[in-house]
């Protein structure tokens, strides 16, 4: 091998390993949340829910996905944003057929309010909870499937 070819090789091999690392960054600086998905998590801020709404939801173990009111239809783990000391009711009546419940959490992963349904495989009046938004909500969760089943809550 002579002292040119092993330089195109190098040279090769230094493109290759540069466009990869571009290839991957440009993956990766996505404007749209953080987590790649445009559900309502990133800084877009949220969907603003209005007092007395029924939050619905259909319980996929890959996430929440929003039924009604209409602003998070079809839309995974909205934000949710919410007035302080107004009355809401949130909670799911299709699903996957897993185990999933809902809870209300506060910052620090802990249940607000005894705000937390039983588990069920099928959703229905017991899958909803009925609350007064207040400051400590920060997101609604379900337990068995918190990684992938969790959603902001802000309350103003």
């Amino acid at each position: 091998m002579t002292r040119d070819s092993i330089s195109r090789r190098t040279a090769l091999k230094v493109t290759g390993a540069a466009a990869a690392t571009a290839l991957i960054a440009g993956c990766s600086d996505d404007d749209n949340g953080g987590n790649g998905d445009d559900d309502g998590n990133g800084d877009d801020g949220g969907i603003a829910i209005e007092p007395g709404t029924e939050i619905e939801f259909d319980a996929q173990t890959p996430g929440w996905e929003g039924i009604a009111p209409s602003d998070i239809e079809d839309e995974q783990n909205p934000t949710l944003i919410l007035e302080e000391g107004e009355e809401y009711t949130m909670g799911w009546n299709e699903g996957d057929g897993s185990q999933h419940n809902i809870e209300i959490w506060d910052e620090n992963g802990e249940i607000v309010d005894d705000l937390v349904t039983d588990l069920a495989s099928e959703g229905g009046d017991d899958q909803f909870l009925t609350f007064d938004a207040s400051p400590e909500m920060a997101e609604y969760v379900c337990e068995p499937h918190t990684g992938t089943m969790i959603g902001d809550i802000v309350v103003e």
